[in-house]
């Protein structure tokens, strides 16, 4: 089923990320979190992708899975900025073998030891394009709320979205985000720029302090003062930083569907336990809309 064929037929979507294990790990490792979150009844979850390509294969494989197995809709994810013409094509042909019918397509990072010649696919816009082309295809894209940290302002970048819009995205995925104000006043600068596509909002629960300075010095998300306490209070007590970052999340998504938010994308980080946690703090606000569903 195609992604923008489920925000037709319900609100609030649901979905989680995971990523594939290190080549040094077996596979098999993130199918035991992916047995896991298929008891929580994900509308999709989607699957990231390397940097520079590195796990390719393994996405392909992994998405496949989620979709054959289990019977749940994979995303998978697709960067351009290192990949030739042959390579995209190679890659959305193993998709269609393995009924993989969404894309998330995205540029992807500069490699460490840098592009290899010039790329054949410069901006993520240039990619959707070519798997419009193709056909076939449910494609999201990426979106920043506080803008990309390579874009010289938001408003800037907001144009750089309408253009993926315009060139055949079906929904958006935003980057991660701590302060949900900063997400409204965003969607509302899409509406006024007629960008009309579903919205997600992505939520990571905070679990590490070093792990989400790192992610938000990659992604510009800023950290407010409440989550900055949080961090420093709890730091060396993981299991109530836990605690915390849990609650904090399970409120930032409780405001977000009570505004009426298209759908809740959790950046599991491969944990489970925590989207487990988050959707159970969440069960009877979900029973209440799944009701208004129906009506």
């Amino acid at each position: 089923m195609l992604i923008k064929d489920i925000f037709l037929s319900k609100t609030p979507v649901i979905s989680f990320e995971i990523f594939p294990p290190k080549r040094e790990y077996p596979i098999e490792t993130v199918y035991e979190t992916i047995e896991s979150l298929n008891k929580l009844k994900p509308d999709f979850i989607s699957v990231t992708y390397g940097a520079g390509g590195s796990s390719r294969d393994r996405t392909v494989e992994i998405a496949s899975t989620i979709k054959n197995k289990y019977g749940i809709e994979a995303l998978a994810h697709l960067t351009c900025l290192s990949s030739s013409k042959e390579d995209i094509q190679t890659i959305l042909m193993e998709l269609r073998q393995n009924q993989v019918e969404n894309i998330l397509a995205l540029r992807g990072d500069i490699p460490s030891e840098g592009l290899k010649g010039e790329p054949y696919f410069n901006f993520a816009k240039e990619l959707v394009s070519f798997i419009k082309s193709e056909g076939g295809f449910c494609i999201g894209a990426a979106a920043y709320p506080e803008g990309h940290v390579e874009c010289a302002s938001l408003d800037k970048d907001i144009q750089y979205l309408q253009e993926k819009v315009q060139c055949g995205v079906d929904f958006l995925i935003t980057q991660l985000f701590f302060d949900n104000k900063r997400f409204y006043e965003y969607k509302d600068k899409l509406v006024q720029k007629g960008i009309n596509v579903p919205v997600m909002a992505g939520i990571m629960p905070v679990l590490n302090k070093n792990q989400i300075k790192k992610m938000v010095s990659l992604s510009g998300a800023s950290l407010p003062n409440n989550i900055i306490r949080i961090l420093d209070k709890y730091e060396h007590s993981p299991e109530a930083l836990r605690e915390a970052g849990i609650a904090y999340a399970t409120e930032q998504i409780i405001d977000l569907l009570s505004w009426g938010a298209d759908g809740i994308h959790i950046y599991t980080m491969n944990k489970p336990d925590v989207a487990d946690t988050i959707l159970n703090n969440l069960s009877q606000i979900r029973s209440v809309l799944t009701k208004e569903n129906h009506c």
